[in-house]
């Protein structure tokens, strides 16, 4: 961008550009247009032009340099990030010696890092720029962790035909689990609960009822004659779960679009 800006002085027609740039001096390119001319007693006649131009680091610069100030500062050694750009999207790879640092307990690092990287470049133009992060394939194998996990608790569920709950969770790892479960028959999932501690609940779309009598213990009994008293609604097996039995609607369901949504100001 350039803008002319016109003060007294050189000087301070060049301060007043980099208070509307809102960055430093140095980052600023100046032509001097005009400068206030010397009268015969020495006075300055006139006032000083300045063109600026200024041109914004690229999202993608500002990115990386702050993934890499970050991991720096945590002490982080021999530390490389290695940007891919599409056009929708940019990935970073990010690797170090100390890969449990630079990851974090079950990507915690890496996630808060996407998170925090996409606030700082969304602030300069105000477009939404997505930011994805990994190291050494972490996402693939925690994708693959979840989707085991997922499938567990999905045959658990239907073989106890109860509820269960899994541990709370991130959006995007919830996402993974809501689309491993929608491939499974005889299961559904929803979520529950607030941030940070809102979790998955994977439920059995059929629910079975014992009845006393009958043959064997524990056995069906059909036409008894006698009415079955037991709601089959109340399918909740915890109090925290009946507390929640009116969910609101899960996170951005959007499962093609990436480790994140987007992200709101």
């Amino acid at each position: 961008m350039k803008e002319n800006f016109t003060a007294a002085t050189v000087e301070e027609a060049k301060k007043m550009a980099a208070e509307s740039f809102g960055v430093e001096l140095e980052s600023i390119e100046f032509t001097v247009i005009e400068e206030p001319k010397k009268t015969l007693f020495g006075k300055l006649k006139g006032d000083a032009v300045v063109q600026a131009e200024y041109n914004p680091p690229t999202k993608r610069d500002v990115a990386v340099k702050y993934i890499t100030d970050v991991l720096t500062a945590m002490g982080i050694e021999n530390l490389s990030v290695e940007a891919t750009e599409t056009e929708d999207e940019l990935s970073l790879e990010i690797n170090g010696d100390d890969f449990d640092k630079v990851v974090g307990k079950k990507g915690e690092i890496l996630d808060a890092l996407q998170y925090l990287s996409s606030l700082v470049c969304n602030k300069i133009d105000r477009e939404y720029y997505r930011i994805s992060t990994d190291s050494s394939g972490f996402r693939e194998r925690r994708k693959a962790t979840l989707e085991k996990v997922a499938l567990k608790y999905a045959n658990n569920a239907k073989r106890a035909s109860k509820t269960l709950s899994l541990e709370p969770m991130n959006p995007y790892e919830r996402r993974i689990i809501h689309a491993k479960i929608s491939e499974i028959e005889g299961v559904t999932s929803r979520s529950v609960g607030e941030e940070p501690y809102r979790k998955v609940l994977i439920c059995p779309t059929e629910k079975r009822y014992n009845s006393r009598g009958g043959k064997g213990r524990g056995g069906y009994r059909k036409n008894s004659g006698r009415p079955n008293n037991r709601r089959q609604s109340d399918s909740y097996a915890t109090s925290f779960e009946k507390e929640y039995k009116k969910p609101k609607p899960e996170d951005d369901m959007d499962l093609g679009s990436g480790l994140y949504g987007k992200i709101e100001f």
